[in-house]
């Protein structure tokens, strides 16, 4: 791809729980525009990664940088930094007593002080956009999992990030539920949105991504395109790792 501009930076990152290494030595950088999908098998550190980018989780050593600037350090604001990494996780989070709507306003009205107007009909605009303008009213009870998760989705897209994560969002839900999540995601690729991805849904990571990024045992593996990721795989642990999926 050509040269774009680097959004977010990681730069020998290193993560321990203290019973040894999650992360090791992790270097990745993310251009504007670029959607990065992260695969390896469960435990090897892609949601910590995730979180460690959004300031969930403390790294040791390392930096991660946001438009050229150190996030990872102690006098970091993360309320700030937030509004401009969204994040999505499995669960929707979604706060029952409240309705579609005003879950979706909460964040921008209270964090960012915008006005309600200006952000019920930006909220109605991405709710359509989502399929589910007619639902702002409804509470979370009354969606399906794959519903919620898409107020997630434009819960996090209202902020205007720089970048969304997305960590795994369709593993709770059922099967017929994962096409319209993933329908929403591939939406936002097609338009420009940065993203960094963690799946398991490895026809979606081929349909999504611009780069695969795949990780074991805490550290970066191999890195390229779908199409030579999926049918040249460079590594004997990529191509055993791709031997389990059925495509």
């Amino acid at each position: 791809m050509e040269e774009l501009e680097k959004l977010l930076e990681l730069r020998h990152i290193h993560k321990d729980y203290g019973n040894g290494a999650i992360l090791k030595d992790v270097s990745l950088d993310i251009h504007k525009g670029e959607v990065v999908v992260l695969i390896g098998p469960s435990g090897c550190g892609k949601s910590t990664l995730l979180r460690c980018v959004n300031g969930l989780e403390s790294i040791q050593s390392g930096d991660i940088l946001l438009d050229g600037n150190v996030i990872s350090g102690k006098k970091t604001k993360w309320s700030e930094v937030r509004q401009k990494i969204g994040m999505v996780f499995q669960s929707y989070d979604l706060f029952p007593h409240m309705t579609v709507l005003d879950n979706i306003l909460l964040g921008p009205m209270k964090v960012q002080g915008r006005k309600k107007q200006e952000v019920q009909e930006e909220a109605e605009k991405l709710l359509e956009r989502v399929g589910l303008l007619d639902k702002k009213n409804a509470f979370p009870r009354q969606l399906s999992g794959g519903q919620k998760q898409r107020v997630a989705i434009v819960r996090a897209l209202i902020l205007k990030p720089e970048i969304m994560l997305f960590d795994e969002v369709t593993a709770a839900l059922d099967p017929e539920m994962v096409r319209e999540v993933l329908d929403v995601m591939l939406e936002l690729a097609k338009a420009g949105s940065t993203m960094m991805i963690v799946t398991h849904e490895m026809q979606f990571a081929r349909a999504v991504a611009d780069r695969i990024v795949f990780l074991d045992d805490g550290e970066i593996v191999e890195a390229d395109t779908p199409e030579n990721f999926f049918e040249h795989p460079k590594t004997e642990r990529a191509q055993k790792f791709l031997n389990t999926f059925l495509f």
